[in-house]
């Protein structure tokens, strides 16, 4: 008996069951139960030699990626694997559920492979607030700011998201648009979506618009969840006439919905991106965007990771410049 059988009973893959066997977070309780049973049923017991041979050889570094659908996640896991290997470190990726816990998964990856480092790509700043301290390891967020929380092992490096979203508003109501909705992102406090959000408030305030909640719907960061939000938001608010997608990926599901909708881009329905995705440059029309520096990002945090591996030194908290790209996507509206 052995892993791919029980994979084969259990109806899931082989990763999953491996999920399961060393009792990682990131499976649902309904499928750990049904490997475990076929588990009990088949009397099937792990080789823990092998286990531990592999434990032994495991990579020097841990790439914890938040999001299965984030494509400058995408392109951001490229360059740091490059530049790791480059540097003579191996690296292992792990992808999360954009929803999961990705501090208590570092912890569970710290006991049972051991990093010397980890790399976080995306990351809710409330798990690291609860759960972090356990973790001894260097480490370094990316995308999100861990300067308020204050560990000595935890550097980090961002996109000054606030600022540019603020931006993105600006040239929105630059165009002579007046009815500007948001789609998009988590808006807890502790996540990266909600400093975007500021931005656009931040915006708002200093045009002398009004912030509607009832134009603004968070989803999760996927092309079908962005398409039946932005679906969801013009039948409510018809009257919109431009809107700011927290990432290029719901920005070109959003492009979808409206065409599907009869409507016209930009004509009818101006549209902005946030990210910079090479992807976005196929789209039609070219989408305006915030281009996030994935290259100065993927670099400089490869190299505080490191830095902190040789040796110990105080954790570093940098603002990584953005760009904001002009796009066929945005045009003034026809009531302007």
């Amino acid at each position: 008996m052995t892993i791919k059988d029980i994979a084969r009973l259990s109806g899931v893959g082989v990763a999953t069951v491996s999920r399961v066997l060393n009792d990682h977070p990131d499976v649902s309780e309904d499928t750990r139960r049904k490997v475990l049973a076929v588990v009990e049923e088949q009397g099937f017991q792990p080789n823990t030699n092998a286990k531990h041979l592999k434990q032994q050889t495991s990579a020097s570094v841990a790439l914890i990626v938040k999001g299965t659908m984030n494509m400058l996640f995408a392109d951001l896991v490229e360059r740091c694997q490059q530049l790791l290997q480059d540097a003579g470190r191996d690296a292992a990726v792990y992808y999360l559920d954009e929803d999961a816990n990705e501090v208590a998964y570092a912890l569970q990856l710290c006991r049972e492979r051991k990093p010397q480092g980890i790399l976080f790509l995306g990351g809710d700043l409330e798990f690291f607030q609860a759960e972090f301290g356990g973790i001894s390891v260097p480490c370094v967020l990316l995308t999100n700011s861990a300067r308020e929380l204050g560990f000595a092992n935890l550097s980090s490096l961002t996109t000054d998201d606030e600022e540019a979203a603020r931006q993105v508003i600006r040239l929105l109501a630059g165009q002579g648009h007046r009815h500007i909705g948001l789609v998009g992102g988590n808006w807890s406090c502790t996540q990266i979506s909600y400093r975007r959000v500021r931005g656009c408030q931040r915006a708002f305030d200093e045009l002398g618009l009004p912030f509607d909640p009832r134009r603004c719907e968070p989803c999760r960061y996927s092309l079908s969840d962005a398409y039946d939000t932005t679906k969801r938001l013009l039948a409510r608010c018809p009257e919109l006439t431009a809107l700011f997608c927290l990432s290029d990926v719901m920005a070109m599901g959003a492009i979808r919905a409206i065409r599907d909708l009869g409507r016209k881009i930009p004509e009818d329905v101006s549209v902005v991106g946030y990210d910079g995705i090479p992807l976005s440059q196929f789209s039609v029309p070219r989408l305006a965007t915030v281009r996030q520096d994935t290259q100065l990002l993927a670099e400089q945090g490869v190299e505080l990771l490191l830095r902190g591996i040789q040796r110990p030194c105080p954790p570093v908290h940098n603002v990584v410049p953005f760009q904001l790209i002009s796009g066929g996507s945005v045009a003034s509206p026809r009531t302007a």
